[in-house]
């Protein structure tokens, strides 16, 4: 015979205990009441009265039961949803941790470009030391709007890296708060969890 895992010791403890209500102890007396009732000379008035609260105390049992399996079910789909958000999440992270190598990457392409400009204009300064050449003079027209170029282009990858920067400090956010949502609503279950004792001693 298989060994019982910790869940099905639990959900048949909740089966019979219900909700904490005492179940337990109401099976308990209901069994002795059916052998008494069974193994006693009562009059039919008698014998009818305690029928009659052997059925209430029966469909008392089966309605604790049938809430114990709603609400075993419904923590089910919650755990399901629960597991579903987490996946999301880490889903997100990875993607922000691509966004965030992207964003590297176009970092040493400004680095680059950076550098060639620094290097196109020392060459602008060579070049405009020989004003005389035709041909010097329509380099430097074209080197100079390379260089425009270049410079849009790295307005470009800053403006768009600033925008993944913002991009990426939203997703944090979002997923700082839903995870202190998860928490609130854990801590709420074992709340309720540990409050229920006290109201039914009450």
């Amino acid at each position: 015979m298989g060994s019982i895992t910790d869940d099905e010791v639990i959900r048949k403890r909740l089966l019979i205990d219900g909700d904490g209500a005492g179940d337990d102890r109401r099976i308990n007396v209901l069994m002795k009441s059916f052998t008494k009732w069974c193994h006693s000379s009562f009059s039919p008035e008698e014998g009818f009265s305690q029928y009659q609260r052997m059925v209430t105390s029966l469909a008392q049992c089966e309605f604790s039961m049938g809430k114990t399996l709603l609400v075993y079910d419904m923590n089910l789909k919650e755990m399901e949803n629960y597991e579903a958000i987490y996946a999301d999440i880490e889903k997100s992270i990875t993607s922000a941790h691509e966004k965030i190598a992207e964003c590297k990457k176009e970092i040493q392409r400004a680095k680059r470009i950076r550098k060639n400009r620094q290097e196109y204009d020392a060459l602008a300064r060579v070049i405009k030391q020989h004003p005389d050449r035709h041909e010097t003079l329509k380099q430097l027209e074209a080197l100079e709007k390379e260089l425009q170029q270049l410079s849009h282009i790295k307005e470009n990858v800053e403006d768009k890296l600033e925008l993944r920067k913002k991009q990426f400090h939203v997703l944090l956010t979002t997923i700082q708060e839903l995870q202190q949502t998860l928490e609130n609503d854990e801590k709420m279950e074992s709340d309720d969890t540990q409050d229920s004792p006290m109201e039914n001693g009450d």
